[in-house]
């Protein structure tokens, strides 16, 4: 009775047997050759020592065996440094270059082939810069501008035109909608590098306008390099322009391409005609000193003004004339469009900063420079994108 289950136990030994060697081969032998392996070799560059990385360099992490499964870098100043992680996983490039005189933690991630995972932390420091080049934006962040405002960059020390290709290319302009345009090197009235951007055509109401500029490290010539990037943005408000027709002594101002109104006033005299073309509105100051020593006429006068909207950085004004006799007669002022106080209260209110004033029939046939103000407009749009480095 008791012989068949004896039997059925000896049968079933041998397999027991087996199941328990085969646990024992994939337990504790298998993490100790996983434990044996070597490591994923990395390697970051620059490379942390006791000389610092020279300027210009970009932050490039490899691996060797393996593959990097995290690169985090930062710098001294709270910076997180951005970049990218090829599809292989083998290598990593900043998406920019190092500052001046910085400190970077580079901390990494790595597996080898083996599946060996491993981490390491590198540190570095650069350069001093001979001298650091900054910038000032027009618009200023946040500002709302009139229809006809380029976005204008002020350099306060030189750029090489060897290195204005790189420079425009690491300054992108993203729009809300959509709007096409164009950078343009320009050289601005205080005798300073500039570029701008200006949209084709006039800006749509309503777009909001992002500028972006990934500078840091980036030589900008001369012994001088950005210490910075740079990011701001601005909002485009209500379409208002006006024109000014010479002969007539008239300023109509236009408000979504319909006429809201005119001004009478007077313009250039046949000795200093106004200059023509289309201007934009660049500042505005609700009381003024007129000086002529500023425009070349000695101390001939010295006026005070109230309600002035400046056009051309030389002087060509919109401003109360009180003291003109003529206004909307004769065309007598030294190039600006005189009115009466109430008069250039008005287009004081009325354009913005960014507006644009059109001045049509003069007798000034002087081309204004597009570096005396913010004369984008002075210039085709075919004219225009040959100021970009990149279309040379």
């Amino acid at each position: 009775m008791h012989a068949g289950p004896r039997r059925h136990s000896a049968r079933l030994l041998p397999a027991l047997t087996a199941a328990a060697a085969l646990l024992t081969a994939c337990g504790p032998g298998g993490d100790a050759s996983k434990a044996d392996q070597p490591a994923a070799k990395v390697t970051v560059t620059p490379a942390a020592g006791n000389a610092p990385a020279k300027l210009g360099s970009e932050i490039s992490v490899r691996a060797e065996g393996g593959k990097l499964t995290s690169v985090e870098v930062e710098n001294n100043k709270g910076g997180k440094v951005s970049g990218r992680l090829s599809g292989d996983g083998a290598s990593w490039n900043s998406d920019g270059k190092v500052m001046p005189e910085t400190t970077y933690t580079v901390r990494t991630k790595a597996k080898s082939e083996g599946g060996k995972e491993s981490s390491a932390t590198s540190k570095f420091t650069t350069e001093k810069a001979g001298k650091v080049n900054k910038l000032t934006n027009t618009p200023s962040g946040g500002q709302t501008v009139g229809t006809g405002m380029p976005v204008s960059i002020l350099f306060d020390n030189p750029i090489s035109k060897d290195r204005q290709a790189e420079i425009e290319k690491a300054l992108k302009v993203t729009t809300q909608p959509k709007v096409e345009g164009s950078w343009g090197w320009v050289k601005d009235y205080s005798g300073k590098d500039r570029i701008d951007w200006r949209p084709k055509d006039y800006w749509p109401s309503g777009t909001k306008v992002s500028v972006k500029g990934a500078l840091s490290g980036i030589n900008s010539g001369d012994g001088g390099w950005f210490a910075r990037d740079y990011n701001f943005g601005f909002n485009i408000g209500a379409d208002h322009k006006a024109v000014i027709d010479v002969p007539s002594h008239t300023m109509t101002m236009y408000e979504n391409g319909k006429s809201v109104g005119s001004i009478r006033g007077s313009a250039g005299s046949p000795q200093d005609p106004t200059r023509g073309g289309v201007h934009t509105v660049r500042s505005k100051n609700a009381a003024e000193t007129m000086d002529s020593s500023t425009i070349g006429h000695g101390d001939e006068w010295s006026l005070d003004s109230k309600w002035v909207t400046h056009l051309t950085a030389s002087g060509t004004f919109l401003h109360s004339a009180p003291w003109n006799k003529s206004i909307g007669v004769d065309n007598n002022s030294h190039g600006c469009f005189g009115m009466t106080t109430s008069d250039a209260k008005r287009a004081y209110d009325f354009l913005t900063i960014g507006s644009t004033v059109e001045v049509k029939n003069t007798s000034n046939t002087n081309k204004t420079d597009v570096g005396n103000g913010l004369e984008v407009w002075q210039e085709s749009w075919e004219q225009w994108k040959q100021r970009s480095a990149l279309t040379h």
